[in-house]
């Protein structure tokens, strides 16, 4: 099995940056592809961003052009720097496989942004 752990979440204010990790561990040698997911209140678990094997990315509309996605594969450790952060993207925060779930969801990491 493997596990999913997010971090790097919390309160910030409309403008600012939050950058969220998630590591992998268990049964998995190295990551290699992987995404990020957000679920708002009351909506459905949307996809936000993935990053191949390849080392290409990409995302959704929405965060298009704020969001990075990165991997240090090394560290089993998939990134997400979150800038010019906007109260829509408050939500809480899930990685998973790069464009639909692979593995069990981890516990996630709540993202605040105030207006």
């Amino acid at each position: 099995q493997v596990q999913l752990v997010e971090s790097g979440g919390g309160l910030v204010q409309a403008g600012g940056s939050l950058r969220l990790s998630c590591v992998a561990s268990g049964s998995i040698f190295r990551i290699n592809a992987m995404g990020w997911y957000r679920q708002a209140p009351g909506k459905q678990r949307e996809w936000v961003a993935a990053i191949t094997s390849g080392g290409s990315t990409n995302y959704a509309d929405s965060v298009k052009g704020r969001f990075t996605i990165s991997i240090d594969n090394a560290k089993n450790t998939l990134y997400l720097q979150m800038n010019s952060l906007k109260p829509e993207d408050t939500a809480v925060y899930y990685c998973n496989g790069p464009y639909t779930p692979s593995y069990s969801w981890g516990q996630g990491t709540q993202v605040t942004v105030s207006s």
